[in-house]
């Protein structure tokens, strides 16, 4: 495989200033947002919660930096190889057509459709197999090889690093007085950058990396000693773009030295965060993307932290998972109400009881009617509604509304 002699370690901050004038007038600058949340105060000590909205980027995410960056400084002839979940994929992909390069990306068969299908627009050969990056990187690198082409490392890469290291000099460009950044952490790459470039420029800011509970790996060897444990036996969460089995060898020892903090947050929690960007910020974000909210917005970040920039690092999310996050969370937040009743199967009954909800003003969004089962006694009907509420409390008072109108109601819980 060509690329083979390509450094792997830290760039310094010459490195990092050199990729942001290479990137310049390319990819313009991704905002920093400053939503006002409409629910009251942030939870914990964060006061004030920036985004840097990398899910505005081209191809959805922070990738194309490191990607281009990487590219456009070989040497070598011929095309290019990555392995990739999907963000890393599309940044390569559109990398190697803006240089004339030919791309072939290798991806776990479980990638969400949209980076599947948005990579291979990009003009890429797209390889699926296995399932874990792992398993796709082993691929990767046997088929570089095979048909020398020139290895793009999604982090273990210095040019790579480099490139992502560019959004630190930008947050630090507009928020020099920021007392955190909050940063994604899958492989390491994007953290690493960000830390490097934060800490060579002098800035003040304290670098939190964040991982998915269900794959952290990273977090669990953060404060460990020099060497690397075990791979994960599985990881799990909806966060895929952070979904990693083993720390990297390369970024783990940058991540020790020079990251302050590592926190980890649950699928629920990402869950809630994404919905919470969508309300409040009006931002579509993936799971990986949203880590640094979710931290904030379960009052994980140390209270010595009262001004935060979350890396929003890509917005490439699934719309079938969009739509499941979207109803779990409302359903969480009471906002969405499941009743079941059970009422005299006779003309009337049921018309009764929607009469009830809308004297309450009650919107109902699904009436299911069932006669039918074992568990539901002759002539009785089993009502099963879907109502939206404005909040939990409102959610009671339908229910205690019912049972106090005479109705065998009770509260069906899900998400």
């Amino acid at each position: 495989m060509q690329g083979s002699d390509v450094a792997r370690g830290a760039p310094d901050i010459k490195a990092i200033l050199e990729a942001r004038e290479l990137l310049s007038g390319l990819f313009p600058e991704t905002p920093i947002l400053t939503p006002r949340p409409s629910r009251g105060a942030l939870p914990g000590s964060v006061r004030t919660l920036h985004l840097k909205a990398e899910n505005l980027q081209v191809t959805g995410s922070f990738k194309i930096r490191g990607a281009y960056n990487r590219i456009a400084r070989l040497s070598e002839p011929g095309g290019v190889i990555a392995a990739s979940a999907g963000n890393h994929a599309q940044g390569v992909a559109l990398a190697a057509s803006m240089l004339s390069r030919e791309a072939t990306i290798v991806m776990p068969e479980e990638t969400p459709l949209i980076k599947v299908e948005r990579t291979g627009a990009l003009g890429a050969r797209v390889v699926l197999h296995g399932g874990s990056f792992e398993e796709a990187l082993d691929h990767a690198v046997a088929m570089g090889r095979a048909e020398k082409l020139v290895f793009v490392h999604a982090y273990e890469d210095r040019d790579v690093i480099a490139g992502q290291g560019t959004i630190g000099l930008e947050i630090g460009d507009v928020l020099p007085d920021v007392d955190a950044i909050l940063v994604p952490v899958g492989g390491g790459g994007l953290i690493t950058g960000i830390a490097l470039a934060t800490k060579g420029k002098k800035g003040r800011a304290a670098i939190i990396g964040v991982q998915a509970s269900g794959a952290a790996p990273t977090a669990a060897l953060f404060r460990g000693g020099k060497g690397a444990s075990a791979p994960l036996h599985k990881a799990e969460t909806i966060a895929d773009a952070i979904r990693f089995k083993e720390a990297s060898a390369v970024t783990l020892p940058i991540i020790r030295q020079h990251v302050d903090e590592m926190l980890t947050v649950t699928d629920e929690e990402i869950a809630g965060a994404i919905l919470w960007l969508m309300e409040e910020a009006k931002l579509v974000v993936e799971g990986a993307g949203a880590v640094g909210v979710a931290a904030v917005l379960a009052g994980r970040v140390p209270a010595r932290y009262g001004t935060v920039a979350a890396v929003v690092s890509g917005g490439n999310i699934d719309l079938n998972l969009i739509a499941r996050v979207v109803e779990q969370g409302l359903a969480r937040g009471g906002r969405f109400l499941v009743v079941r009743c059970r009422i005299p199967d006779r003309p009337g009954k049921l018309f009764s009881m929607l009469a009830h909800l809308a004297q309450l003003r009650v919107n109902v969004l699904d009436v299911r009617h069932n006669r039918a089962g074992w568990r539901i006694p002759l002539g009785v009907v089993e009502v099963e509604l879907l109502a939206e509420t404005r909040n939990a409390e409102h959610a009671r008072e339908i229910v205690t509304s019912l049972a106090d109108a005479g109705f065998d109601v009770e509260r069906v819980e899900r998400g």
